[in-house]
């Protein structure tokens, strides 16, 4: 089961889930991936985008009748955001693609009426959207080995150092160059498909 999250001001049409779903529905190698896929447009408010992702991924588990704990989400940049806050609260996997780890000191600076980048609709971001990622926040992940980061280190818009310190003890891929939008992302689909496809093991007690 695979839960995608698009970023800010984005949309299910952007080329980094439109890839994902390509590779998920047109694999034969995981067929219980292919089976359980969503990617929601989510709402400029993060308290609703948060609630939309939480039912997508209850359909997920019910569909697939397996326990929530077996979904992956993968998140790009806010998308990132949501799902570290989903995977904390629901103990399921998740891949982070540049994701945006301090919301809310990030999103303070794009308050106002933007477009979307995939359509010509406007995207409203109000004051009090802040004020809902900054409930929502976590400080810490509680269990790395449930995450896998890929930040790219020619992200222009996030910073890859704070992914990789926010993640510390989790399956890293620091992409040398690329972008904020990972124009490379086909590349690193395998390892996506195969951290979502293996059974966690416990992490060892040192």
């Amino acid at each position: 089961m695979i839960l995608y999250l698009h970023g800010f001001r984005s949309a299910p049409t952007s080329f980094k889930a439109q890839l994902m779903a390509q590779a998920v529905l047109n694999t034969a190698s995981h067929p219980d991936l292919s089976q359980h896929w969503a990617c929601p447009a989510l709402p400029a408010s993060p308290a609703l985008a948060l609630e939309l992702a939480l039912e997508q991924a209850q359909r997920l588990a019910t569909l697939a009748q397996r326990p929530i704990a077996a979904l992956t989400i993968i998140g790009s940049s806010l998308g990132g955001f949501y799902a570290t806050v989903l995977a904390e609260r629901l103990g399921c996997k998740a891949v982070l693609l540049n994701p945006a780890v301090h919301a809310p000191r990030d999103l303070a600076t794009q308050i106002g009426t933007h477009q979307q980048y995939h359509s010509d609709e406007p995207f409203h971001f109000l004051p009090a959207y802040v004020d809902e990622l900054q409930l929502m926040a976590p400080s810490q992940i509680t269990k790395p080995h449930r995450y896998l980061l890929i930040a790219a280190t020619g992200d222009e818009i996030l910073d890859w150092r704070e992914m990789r310190d926010f993640f510390a003890g989790s399956a890293q891929i620091i992409v040398q160059g690329s972008d904020h939008g990972l124009s490379d992302f086909a590349n690193h689909i395998p390892a996506v498909l195969a951290f979502a496809s293996a059974k966690l093991a416990p992490p060892q007690v040192k």
